[in-house]
């Protein structure tokens, strides 16, 4: 029985990502799967939190967030004007930001903060991963700004955390041509 969108059962949504979308973020793409659509950036600043000076250790925090028309059936109030994130949005940030940090040799970042942002500008399932893939090729996008500038000695992604892009259907493209794209899955 095909689902609504005409996919099988065991079909795959189609993922198309366009690197470099955000030009001033460090890192970023506009992720589509299907008909999801997340535009994540990666941010990186020259300080930890405070639990962290002087340990010579990096961070990652996640931000997410569902655009208010992102799913005109279920509209959400957008967050973050005089209110903070309901209890299932502060859940997804953390599954995302404790999914990146897995992925990462925090020693080797050294102390700076890499800030993902995930907006969901379009939902229709899948938001999680959707911003969790997306938010691992922004950060492997400004983890290679970082290298390029001689700002890292050393490798500092462990792991991925999805498949390789080219074992499924996935078109990877270009805001444009000065937009440096992760040469290195170990960057």
């Amino acid at each position: 029985m095909p689902r609504p969108d005409g996919r099988s059962l065991t079909d795959h949504r189609t993922v198309d990502m366009v690197i470099g979308f955000h030009r001033p973020s460090e890192g970023s793409v506009l992720y589509r799967a299907g008909q999801t659509v997340v535009l994540c950036t990666a941010s990186v600043d020259a300080a930890v939190p405070e639990f962290l000076r002087g340990k010579g250790t990096g961070w990652l925090t996640a931000e997410y967030q569902m655009h208010p028309r992102a799913n005109p059936p279920r509209r959400e109030a957008r967050e973050g004007r005089g209110k903070g994130p309901s209890g299932r949005t502060q859940e997804i940030q953390r599954l995302i930001g404790r999914a990146l940090r897995a992925t990462l040799d925090m020693r080797e970042l050294g102390e700076r903060t890499i800030t993902i942002d995930c907006d969901v500008l379009e939902a229709d399932g899948g938001t999680r991963t959707a911003s969790i893939t997306g938010g691992f090729v922004a950060l492997a996008l400004a983890l290679n700004r970082l290298k390029q500038h001689g700002d890292l000695a050393r490798p500092v992604l462990r792991d991925m955390v999805a498949e390789d892009a080219r074992s499924s259907k996935c078109k990877v493209r270009r805001r444009e041509k000065r937009c440096p794209a992760a040469t290195s899955t170990r960057w």
